[in-house]
């Protein structure tokens, strides 16, 4: 099977962009698909080659470099959207390449035939709108570029997601509930994202323990709990200081890895009064090294489709706290392989959970096994198959052009 691949980057930095790199790997490698990925960056993808008449052939994963446009989100959304489609249309007249079905992971496109959906900006809207009347409001015209931004944007999941053409796979029952809510889809697939078990793990992440919390200036007595993501205040970071704050009489720290910006939470820090007890990290490739410098991980998501960081300290046997409002947590057996908080904004029953996890070690052991063990059972290769068996029926109804 031929699929044009349509998604503005690839890497392995940030957790819907390393599913697909995980699943393109796959579908080249096992199911033989020619996979043309149209993106304007790509990082840690084994490809073929790039250029404007690529090599062709069953497992090849060839890159099509997309021009990117600087600007506002919304004018390089509106771009991208454009040049995609150009670039498409352009390999099909030009080179003759004709794709089977195109694969979208969320809106990138108007015409994908599958969609992978791993955020919905209807969702977020809803947030934004909550965020807004608790804290105060951005400067006017930033103010008027997100709206704008987010109306287009939902306008465009309702125009892709309402479409009964369009074959949707969800990375969690959260997901597929949301998109029954929104859009009235009762066929969606759900189909959770994967964990490389050989990259995370118990025993390498205790290999690099030591050298992992030496380079933080952690001590062996610290109890460290770690947070992962590209949007901290989704991921709870505000209710994991606050606790931080209560936990005053043991030695905790706070290990924060992401791409957003440290500003307003580096000033929450210093007001709590635990600001040297915190680090900041920008995101990295080995992220395994952040894992192997914690105790346990702490995510109480006001919203996330799956969680991949969750998941990831799973399988390195880390004990977890994350929320009901993280599609990973439908997976989570709570309080035998991790702890589910119903209130992301609970601060004292997330204080509660990390003292226990504190002052018993052996729950920490027992859980992080259980955790780890189940994890076993979430392979990338299991993802792969199921969204392959999609591909097959979406190409199997796909009339003949």
């Amino acid at each position: 099977m031929r699929i044009a691949v349509v998604s503005p980057f690839v890497d392995r930095r940030h957790g819907t962009e390393r599913a697909l790199a995980e699943l393109l790997e796959r579908l080249a490698r096992d199911q033989q698909c020619e996979i043309h990925l149209y993106a304007q960056r790509v990082e840690n993808l084994s490809m073929d080659r790039s250029g404007s008449v690529p090599a062709r052939g069953a497992g090849a994963i060839v890159w099509h470099k997309v021009p990117a446009f600087p600007g506002p989100h919304l004018l390089q959304f509106l771009a991208w959207l454009a040049l995609n489609s150009f670039c498409r249309r352009w390999d099909r007249w030009v080179h003759g390449i004709r794709c089977d079905l195109v694969l979208s992971p969320g809106i990138n496109c108007l015409n994908a035939d599958v969609v992978i959906v791993h955020v919905l900006f209807h969702r977020l809207t809803e947030l934004a709108r909550e965020e807004s009347s608790e804290s105060a409001t951005p400067g006017f015209l930033r103010a008027i570029h997100r709206r704008t931004y987010y109306a287009f944007l939902t306008a465009l999941e309702k125009r892709i997601y309402s479409n009964p053409r369009v074959s949707i796979a969800a990375v969690s029952q959260r997901t597929a509930s949301l998109l029954e809510k929104y859009f009235g889809r009762h066929d969606v697939r759900v189909i959770p994202n994967g964990v490389d078990t050989v990259q995370f793990s118990p025993a390498m992440r205790l290999a690099r323990r030591d050298r992992a919390r030496a380079l933080r200036q952690f001590h062996e007595t610290d109890f460290v709990f770690l947070v992962i993501g590209n949007d901290w205040r989704n991921k709870g970071l505000p209710a994991i200081l606050e606790a931080m704050q209560k936990l005053s009489s043991t030695p905790a720290r706070l290990l924060v890895v992401g791409n957003d910006s440290s500003t307003p939470f580096r000033a929450m820090a210093e007001n709590l009064g635990i600001h040297d007890r915190c680090v900041w990290e920008p995101p990295t490739a080995d992220i395994l090294d952040a894992y192997a410098a914690a105790d346990i991980y702490v995510s109480p998501s006001r919203e996330d489709s799956f969680g991949m960081p969750v998941a990831e300290a799973m399988a390195c046997g880390l004990p977890v706290i994350t929320s009901k409002f993280a599609g990973v947590s439908s997976l989570i057996d709570d309080g035998i392989d991790g702890f589910v908080l119903p209130d992301p904004h609970d601060v004292e029953s997330l204080a509660k959970l990390i003292r226990m996890l504190y002052e018993k070690p052996e729950l920490r052991s027992r859980m992080g096994q259980a955790a780890a063990k189940i994890i076993l059972e979430w392979t990338w290769e299991r993802n792969a198959g199921a969204i392959w068996q999609l591909l097959q029926e979406a190409s199997a109804k796909k009339p003949s052009s």
